[in-house]
């Protein structure tokens, strides 16, 4: 039967884009998720256009064939590896800019093109596509289907905030466009912001419409260290509200950052002192289009950060600035470098960031667990590495997680999202009527399965 597929997809995209068997790659077999059991496809597709990922979904429909769709690879919970007896769409030739349109902030793109090739392309321009979820080398058809967001998401928003429209195939194998380089549309039902976040089961995205920002010349990173993580936590909202408008604003607590600046051989100038009494971390960057605005606005913050007992503030020179964040994004590969079980992307709200750590850090106790992270303060987004071995602990664990943020009107994941991995904890723990609504509109576009199944439902 297989065989047949073969053949029949090689007639749609070409000899030489189709593989089956052992001329699939071992990189092809899964993301970056802990705990994702690694699948090989039984044949993958490289389309090199939409009518071919069209041609592509309808045969699969016909013959009840699943379907999953495949950007870098770089996603952290199971949504793109293949499912038994499936066929995966890589879009790594699908990977051009099809425009970049500087009088209206548009860039039009295949999702195969990376982030950190948009960004070349737009630097040049004074312009940037402001969601960096992390990993330069993620596509923009994965952060589409995710919802990525990142550090900037503070001062940005996330991915669902700066795609303005999509071209998707549906299950059926027609080819619809929503959305567009209109700011907004109120005509009818918004089917780009279903789409987006959806990880691949309602359509498959093969264009996106992209909102771009102007590329600010100036910022400046502050480091801030404070004796309790609690400290921390209570001085986001006051930062958030000092019309400041940081582009990110993230804590880091005492293990990941010793984790950090000892893996990277980062020197943040800070004294061996203040180094051993601080347990947390705030970093903020700020950034001007002015650089004597950047400086008012640096001096504020800093006299703020001083009434909200900070132990001190650290103005980074650029190369260390240029370090700490990049190992702050790369934090996530730490933890798995060092044996973490999983990972959690809880969102809260942020002022119940504080509460939400209590829990954790009672979670860890009663479960002989070490719990430790990073996140995205200025919007919620906890980000923390879980040493567990015990399975059984490790599900206590993850369960308390999950239900301790739900409770404090958060959810599973703020970015990441749940793919198969994170599946199981939301259909426990939603609303069920909210899980029956998303059955039936799945149905709606998918009414035979096949777009990525097991994940999310």
């Amino acid at each position: 039967m297989m065989s047949d597929t073969h053949e029949v997809l090689a007639s749609i995209v070409g000899a030489a884009n189709v593989a089956s068997g052992d001329a699939i790659s071992d990189d092809l077999t899964h993301d970056e998720g802990l705990g994702v059991e690694p699948h090989r496809p039984d044949v993958v597709v490289w389309p090199e256009s939409t009518a071919a990922v069209a041609a592509v979904v309808a045969h699969a429909n016909d013959h009840r064939i699943p379907v999953t769709a495949r950007g870098a690879g770089t996603g952290l919970s199971g949504a793109c590896v293949a499912r038994s007896g499936g066929v995966l769409i890589s879009f790594d030739k699908m990977n051009r800019i099809l425009e970049i349109d500087t009088e209206n902030h548009i860039a039009v793109v295949q999702p195969g093109v990376t982030l950190d090739q948009l960004d070349a392309a737009l630097a040049p321009l004074g312009l940037v596509y402001p969601v960096f979820p992390g990993e330069y080398s993620a596509s923009l058809g994965g952060n589409v289907n995710t919802n990525a967001g990142g550090m900037r998401a503070v001062k940005y928003g996330v991915t669902r905030h700066h795609v303005l429209g999509v071209e998707a195939v549906l299950a059926t194998g027609e080819v619809i466009r929503a959305g567009g380089k209109i700011v907004k549309i109120s005509t009818g039902y918004d089917l780009t912001q279903l789409i987006i976040g959806s990880e691949g089961t309602l359509a498959v995205v093969t264009e996106a419409t992209l909102k771009l920002q102007p590329r600010l010349p100036f910022s400046t990173t502050i480091l801030a260290p404070f004796a309790t993580l609690d400290g921390v936590t209570g001085a986001v909202p006051r930062v958030v509200a000092s019309g400041l408008g940081p582009q990110i604003l993230e804590y880091i607590d005492l293990l990941t950052m010793s984790v950090m600046t000892s893996s990277g051989s980062l020197d943040l100038g800070i004294p061996q002192d203040v180094k051993d009494s601080a347990l947390a971390y705030l970093v903020v960057v700020l950034e001007s289009a002015h650089a004597d605005r950047l400086d008012a606005d640096v001096e504020a913050l800093a006299g703020l950060l001083g009434e909200l007992d900070a132990m001190d503030v650290y103005v980074l020179p650029g190369g260390a600035a240029a370090q700490l964040i990049d190992a702050r994004e790369k934090a996530f590969w730490l933890a798995k470098a060092n044996g973490a079980n999983d990972v959690v992307d809880v969102v809260v709200p942020r002022a119940s960031i504080p509460e939400f750590m209590e829990r954790v850090s009672a979670l860890a106790s009663e479960t002989g667990s070490w719990i430790a992270g990073c996140g995205h303060a200025g919007d919620g987004n906890v980000h923390l590495g879980v040493f567990q071995s015990d399975p059984d602990a490790l599900h206590t664990v993850m369960m308390g997680l999950y239900r301790a943020g739900m409770e404090l009107g958060g959810a599973i994941s703020g970015e990441h999202g749940l793919g198969t991995e994170k599946r199981s904890y939301f259909l426990e723990l939603e609303d069920p009527a909210k899980i029956d609504l998303m059955r039936r509109i799945k149905a709606a576009f998918d009414p035979n399965g096949i777009l990525n199944p097991g994940a999310v439902l």
